[in-house]
């Protein structure tokens, strides 16, 4: 493995810092005027996707100096390394191959991938069997509906997918289901039928609670219809590495897909934890998304630094996180499809990058992970836009842009698309104080009350913002898009010098949710002198509410 440095201790790191100082009062809009290949030449394209990075806040001593850092921080060989199978997942001695899950072939690593086309087999034999009526519930009826029951990275990809497909849909409706609160797997339930639904259960250690207690109540709804201990086999599958946990609870082995260790949940849906999807779609697509994943994978092993589209993304993240002070990061898909994928990209970007300290467990004195947030175009505009154009903080912005529709209704989807480049161009330009106080004075206010109002007008502009297009969303460009994300994370990963593929952040609170929910079981009196007093106030709360 190579060796890992602090982003800081990058021989490159004093240079930006002297740049930062100077760019960040610099114009974006008088960058593009005043360099006529601007437009070209910060433009980039590779695997279905183009990346338009010319309203950047960079200009071209910077984008040097960033790539500079990139080669610093050895970024190519551990790209090769990961590719390769070495542990680089430090902290749990692991590998990080999920870009396998989507290879077409692979020479370095024959064993595991003979696994993974194995596995690929099977799922096809699923899919085909479920989207060609061949599999039948308890009654005999044929199997209409699928509910994933899964959390985090086992839910959220397959979801985003699924629902970024509707147009490519088959014949069966698939459901997800994540949530402890009841809630979600009654009203989830509330329209399908126990007769003719199959579940996935979609936990590798087959012990997450949160997945197990929706399981047990899909189960306890199976029964309560009618369904014997020996039915369920009729209506579950599993994609888990406990077998035997499995079979207890009604999944025979034959019913089981297997999630290696070197897969994260967030890395997932390349896998048979992407079965849901697989059948949502259908195989051919499902097989699409696979090819468009790995044609990504591809450019960004091969495709020189600055033709890099996942590093440029990563060189910007860095650049604007820790030389101009953002802490934040706004991804606007512009597709009501795609209106997940900033939940997506937060799981992905936020457990992966939310360190503090390094990869040999040195305390770090720079940001990492900055928060990302957003939402479907055009609804923000109407809402935390208003931030983004006139609020007092740095908010980069990733714009995804489709096209072309799959519904036909060009007019409107014209509108759509002329909304996202407004947007784009409207937080780079911004508006003048004078600007605003013409535009009051040619709505016919009175000179006196347009200067007055006119501030409140003005926009600050220079919003530093890229714009991603594809010509349609499809299962190619989808898989390419969320591949683009995932290396994008690994690149600026290795220039903080963290490990992105631990969450041991999220284990304490799983740790501490088992103490309460013991102490909730015990008498009615019972307190923990482990727990604080604000919590056994509100356990006590809970007590005198539910009795």
């Amino acid at each position: 493995m190579t060796t890992n440095h602090l982003l800081t201790q990058l021989p490159s790191y004093n240079a930006l810092v002297n740049l930062s100082e100077n760019l960040a009062s610099q114009s974006i809009s008088k960058m593009l005027d005043s360099d006529p290949d601007r437009a070209e030449d910060f433009v980039v394209s590779a695997a279905g996707l183009t990346l338009d990075y010319s309203k950047a806040l960079l200009d071209r001593p910077t984008r040097d100096a960033l790539l500079e850092l990139a080669a610093d921080s050895q970024w190519q060989a551990k790209v090769q390394a990961m590719r390769n199978g070495e542990a680089i997942n430090a902290t749990e001695n692991r590998a990080a191959l999920h870009t396998l899950l989507r290879a077409s072939s692979d020479n370095e690593l024959p064993d595991l991938y003979a696994q993974v086309s194995d596995t690929r087999s099977v799922m096809k034999q699923w899919a085909n069997r479920i989207n060609d009526g061949q599999l039948v519930g308890f009654s005999g009826q044929t199997i209409t509906d699928v509910v994933n029951i899964g959390i985090g990275g086992s839910d959220l990809g397959p979801r985003l997918v699924t629902e970024a497909l509707t147009p490519f849909h088959s014949n069966v409706s698939c459901h997800y289901v994540a949530n402890v609160d009841p809630a979600d797997i009654q009203e989830t339930l509330l329209d399908l039928s126990p007769t003719s639904t199959l579940f996935i259960i979609c936990s590798k250690s087959f012990r997450t609670e949160e997945t197990l207690s929706n399981g047990l109540a899909a189960k306890s709804w199976l029964m309560s219809a009618g369904a014997s201990t020996e039915d369920l086999k009729k209506h579950f599958l599993a994609i888990t590495t406990n077998l035997e946990a499995a079979a207890q609870f009604g999944v025979p082995a034959a019913n089981c897909l297997p999630i290696w260790d070197w897969v994260g949940g967030r890395y997932s849906v390349w896998s048979a934890v992407g079965l849901s999807t697989a059948i949502a779609v259908g195989w051919d697509n499902f097989s699409q998304f696979l090819r468009g994943a790995e044609e990504m994978d591809q450019h960004f092993q091969s495709a020189p630094a600055e033709k890099n589209l996942p590093l440029l993304l990563s060189l910007m993240e860095v650049w604007y996180c820790n030389f101009l002070g953002a802490d934040n990061h706004v991804v606007l898909p512009y597709s009501q499809h795609l209106q997940k994928l900033p939940d997506f990209l937060q799981q992905l970007t936020m457990e992966s990058n939310g360190k503090s300290v390094a990869v040999d467990g040195t305390p770090l004195n720079y940001d990492t992970g900055p928060v990302l947030w957003g939402a479907a175009g055009t609804m923000g505009q109407h809402s935390f836009h208003q931030l983004l154009h006139q609020g007092t903080r740095l908010c980069p912005v990733d714009f995804i842009l489709p096209l072309t529709t799959h519904t036909g209704m060009l007019g409107q989807h014209r509108m759509l698309v002329a909304n996202c480049l407004a947007q784009s161009r409207t937080l780079m330009m911004g508006r003048s104080a004078k600007e605003a106080e013409q535009a009051l004075l040619g709505r016919g206010m009175n000179k006196q009350e347009a200067e007055k109002l006119a501030s409140h007008l003005a926009m600050p502009g220079n919003r530093p913002n890229n714009v991603i297009t594809m010509d349609t969303l499809s299962p190619s460009t989808l898989g390419s898009l969320l591949a683009l994300y995932e290396h994008r994370t690994f690149c600026s990963a290795m220039m903080w010098g963290i490990n992105p593929f631990d969450q041991w952040g999220v284990a304490l609170g799983k740790e501490i949710g088992a103490e309460v929910l013991n102490l909730m079981s015990d008498g009615p009196s019972s307190k923990s002198e482990n727990m604080d007093a604000s919590t056994n106030r509100l356990i006590e709360s809970w007590r005198r509410t539910v009795r």
